[in-house]
C-alpha cells in the first residue's frame, strides 16, 4: 500500500504550482477546471512518482496556521545529503521564505530546516 497522493487547498493556485515547481523539480499537469463550481486544481509529481494535488475554489476558508495544532502539520521533501538542505534553505531564505527552523539535527536524528512556503504552509527538507 502506498499514499497515492496528498492535498493542499491555496488561494494562489499558479503561485503555489510555481513554487514546487521552482524548488522541488515538480512537473505539474495542465490543470483542472470544473466551470460549473469554479473549482481549479494542478497535479504536481516529483522525481520518485509521489504527486500532490494543488487546489483552489472560490469559497476557500483560509484561518491562521499556527505550528501547534491538531491535522496535517508539513509536506517533508528528502534531497539528498545535508549540503542540499543548506543550500535550498539559503536559497528560500534569500528569495524571500521565512526558515522557521534549522538546518540543524533534530533530537530523533534527522538533519532538517522548515520554511513557512505559499501561504504559509510548513514545508520541512530533509535528507
Amino acid at each position: 500500500m502506498k499514499i497515492e497522493h496528498v492535498a493542499m487547498y491555496v488561494k494562489d493556485l499558479k503561485g503555489a504550482r510555481d513554487f514546487f515547481v521552482t524548488y522541488f523539480g515538480a512537473v505539474s499537469n495542465e490543470g483542472y477546471h470544473n466551470a460549473t463550481t469554479d473549482f481549479r486544481s494542478f497535479f504536481l509529481r516529483f522525481d520518485d512518482g509521489s504527486r500532490l494535488e494543488l487546489m483552489t475554489c472560490p469559497s476557500l476558508e483560509d484561518p491562521d496556521k499556527t505550528r501547534f495544532r491538531t491535522g496535517l502539520i508539513h509536506l517533508a521533501f528528502s534531497v539528498g545529503s545535508r549540503e542540499k538542505v543548506d543550500e535550498l534553505t539559503e536559497r528560500l531564505k534569500s528569495d524571500g521564505y521565512k526558515v522557521l527552523s534549522g538546518p540543524r539535527v533534530t533530537g530523533d536524528g534527522y538533519y532538517e530546516s522548515c520554511v513557512a512556503g505559499p501561504e504559509e504552509n510548513q514545508i520541512e527538507i530533509t535528507v
